[in-house]
Parts: C-alpha cells; sequence; structure tokens
C-alpha cells in the first residue's frame, strides 16, 4: 500500500523561490510566502528571465525588462521580500543547460536554504497556460541543482575553488502547478496582499476589466481549498513536496 507522504517541516528559517518570470510567484505562492516571512521566515527569490518577451501593448522590447524586474520588487515587498536574484536569461528561450543548473546551484550556494520553492517539469494537461516551457525547464533544472550539483562540491568545482561557495544540502523542494499536487496551504489570511503583489504587474496585467484577475484568482485558490478538504470560504495554494535531504 502507498504511504501517504511525509509532511513538511513545520518552520524553516530560509526560503529560496527559485522561478522562470516575473509574477510567476505570485500567481502560485505569494500567499504562502507571505505566511512564512509572518512566522518569521526569511524568503529570497531568484528570477531565471526578466520577462522581457511579456505585456500586451507595444512597450519597447528593451524597457519591457526593466519594468518587470521594478513589478516584481514591488510585488515582493507585499508579502514581506527584499532579496531578488536576477539570472539574465531571455524569456521564452530557457533551456536545459548545464549552465542554468550552475548558475541555480550558485544561488542557492549563496542563500543556502532548508525549502526551495519552483514550478513543476511536469505538464498539466488540463491547465496547459500553467505549463509553460520555461517553468518545466526551470523545474527541472532547479531539482537538478538541489540534487546533485548544490549539495556536491565536486559539482561545478569553480563555485567553490573560484567563489569559495561551500556545498549545501536542501532539506524540501515544494513543487508550484504540480499534476501531483497534495499539500494546501491556508491562505485566507494573506489574500489581500497575493492580490497587491499580483496587481503590481500592471504590464501584464492592466488590460484586464476591474475585478477579473481578483475574482479568477480568488475562484482558483477556492477551487484548491475545496479539493484539499478546507472549509467552505478558504483559500489555498497547493504544492507537491519532495524530501530531498
Amino acid at each position: 500500500m502507498t504511504q501517504p507522504p511525509a509532511p513538511p517541516a513545520e518552520h524553516v528559517d530560509r526560503v529560496l523561490c527559485v522561478l522562470a518570470h516575473p509574477d510567476d510567484v505570485d500567481f502560485g505562492s505569494a500567499g504562502t510566502v507571505a505566511t512564512w516571512t509572518d512566522a518569521g521566515t526569511e524568503v529570497v527569490y531568484c528570477l531565471v528571465t526578466d520577462g522581457d518577451a511579456g505585456g500586451f501593448d507595444d512597450t519597447p522590447r528593451d524597457q519591457m525588462g526593466p519594468l518587470r524586474r521594478a513589478e516584481q520588487t514591488a510585488a515582493a515587498a507585499h508579502v514581506g521580500v527584499t532579496q531578488l536574484h536576477w539570472l539574465g536569461y531571455p524569456d521564452g528561450r530557457v533551456e536545459q543547460t548545464l549552465e542554468l543548473r550552475r548558475d541555480i546551484a550558485r544561488v542557492i550556494r549563496q542563500v543556502r536554504p532548508d525549502r526551495v520553492v519552483t514550478t513543476s517539469p511536469e505538464r498539466m494537461w488540463d491547465r496547459v497556460g500553467a505549463s509553460h516551457p520555461d517553468h518545466m525547464t526551470v523545474g527541472e533544472a532547479t531539482l537538478r541543482a538541489v540534487y546533485p550539483d548544490a549539495r556536491n562540491p565536486f559539482a561545478f568545482p569553480e563555485l567553490l575553488a573560484d567563489e569559495g561557495l561551500e556545498a549545501w544540502t536542501v532539506s524540501e523542494v515544494w513543487l508550484s502547478a504540480s499534476p501531483r499536487a497534495h499539500h494546501a496551504v491556508d491562505v485566507t489570511d494573506t489574500a489581500e496582499r497575493k492580490f497587491a503583489a499580483l496587481e503590481s504587474h500592471v504590464t501584464q496585467v492592466s488590460h484586464q476589466p476591474e475585478g477579473q484577475l481578483r475574482e479568477f484568482v480568488g475562484g482558483w485558490m477556492r477551487q484548491t481549498a475545496r479539493t484539499h478538504g478546507l472549509p467552505d470560504g478558504r483559500l489555498a495554494e497547493a504544492f507537491q513536496i519532495v524530501h530531498t535531504a
């Protein structure tokens, strides 16, 4: 008989969120991030791209990346996050490379998190919008960076020899947008801050009619709560938790 997944740690000191684009963390995890920062956990973001291929108007492409960096910085502040790392990969063209693994492993060794949040490398066939190729690529690269790269002192030896970054073992990986999600976080009390974070991404959401974003995301979180057995009226975000220590 299959055993139920082991529960996550009740509290950790430090979390690193590794996502492909500005706003990914806010759609999938910002309510949860706010619960962690409220509890005294330090949360750090790592964005693989600047989101320069996003937007819905004629903003010049050379301006979009800086705009989205500023939006993500403002969004992060709403949920208690002030430290962001930017890797500068091209939006929409993220590939599974050793360089990407190395760059994520570098940030893991710099931040030394107990928990990493990223997107699932599995496609969600019933919600294909959650499975942008960049999302799946970053999820897989992050899992490879967690194991074995960041913990193995002989993987990417230049990180230790040239940068003095000691090996680091991450205990848990939380996967958002996973078809195997089994752990829900009640984010009812932090939902307003999640919405504020999402609304900070003006270049991405301002084209929507007033109230539509909150209606859509709120309905999504209510459904997640029902699916995972929370009482009526609650809001939740769901994750697949992988124990990696």
